[in-house]
């Protein structure tokens, strides 16, 4: 894609931040593989939050989605008082992992397609071009999750009416809960992949050092954490147990046969959140210093 669609160049007008910002995100806009990766987890949601269990509970035969749960148990699970769980328990394995992809081609590509040093060999500061484009990444992100909880919401509402059901809605504040732990989730995640995607300057190295890592490596570290305490005390500070602990906790259903991977009790909520807090925090800053240090070639 053309550099001209990034960033501002030196004869811009305004805050260099924003006009970063409002290039990035209208990149990103005109990007098919934004859109394709956006899809790949509001479909990945549908599936595995709704659409296998009503399957499930609709034919009323036993599967992988409903071992060890009654009917009405299941039923109750798609119902719009449910929103709120639903909306956030599959997001520190499998919505972590998507944006931990998007945020590897953000970055990645913009070396990939020499768009980077086009852009700041025009002028703008890098600071302010990397801002624009964190931003831009956030912006994302927000838009991902509030996009999520519409499309929960219309599948369950769609089953309650189906089913003839009740269709209240959840508590506002149960609500409100959910978005920001998820918001906070997904974007230390892209946060994450964004870095990736810096270190490595490309997409695809990024891309599969993040997928192995948030997939493969924190799992195997927690089984081996099991036989040895000095590596379990090393997985307390990782990014997926911060995440799986503030999620499963806050939704409460942790270790029944039921459990979505990736959902842990290991931290307790407040350390969980704190944990992710300084994750999306310190993220970015290492980004920053990368960007500063290293020359864009």
């Amino acid at each position: 894609m053309s550099a001209v669609l990034s960033t501002p160049v030196k004869n811009s007008t305004g805050n260099p931040v924003l006009n970063s910002t409002r290039a990035d995100l209208l990149r990103l806009r005109k990007w098919p593989a934004v859109w394709v990766t956006i899809g790949a987890w509001l479909t990945m949601n549908a599936m595995f939050g709704y659409i296998f269990d009503y399957v499930t509970y609709s034919s009323g035969d036993n599967s992988f989605s409903n071992e060890g749960q009654s009917s009405a148990d299941l039923l109750a699970k798609l119902l719009p008082a449910a929103v709120p769980d639903n909306l956030a328990q599959g997001m520190p394995m499998f919505g972590g992992a998507i944006m931990m992809v998007l945020g590897a081609i953000i970055a990645g590509n913009g070396y990939g397609w020499g768009t980077w040093k086009t852009v700041l060999t025009q002028g703008p500061s890098r600071t302010g071009t990397l801002l624009g484009s964190l931003s831009a990444t956030t912006i994302l992100v927000a838009g991902l999750v509030a996009a999520t909880l519409v499309s929960d919401y219309a599948m369950s509402l769609a089953v309650a009416l189906a089913e003839s059901e009740s269709t209240a809605l959840p508590a506002l504040g149960d609500t409100a809960q959910a978005l920001g732990v998820g918001f906070l989730v997904m974007e230390m995640w892209a946060m994450a992949g964004y870095l990736l995607g810096t270190v490595a300057r490309g997409p695809a190295l990024s891309v599969g050092l993040g997928l192995v890592w948030a997939l493969v490596i924190e799992n195997l570290l927690r089984g081996v954490g099991a036989s040895l305490s000095w590596v379990d005390s090393f997985t307390h500070v990782l990014p997926g147990t911060a995440s799986g602990s503030m999620v499963g906790q806050m939704i409460g259903n942790v270790g029944g046969p039921d459990d979505t991977p990736g959902l842990l009790d290991t931290l307790s909520f407040e350390r969980g959140l704190w944990t992710t807090v300084a994750y999306i925090v310190a993220l970015p800053l290492v980004t920053w210093w990368l960007a500063r240090t290293r020359d864009v070639v």
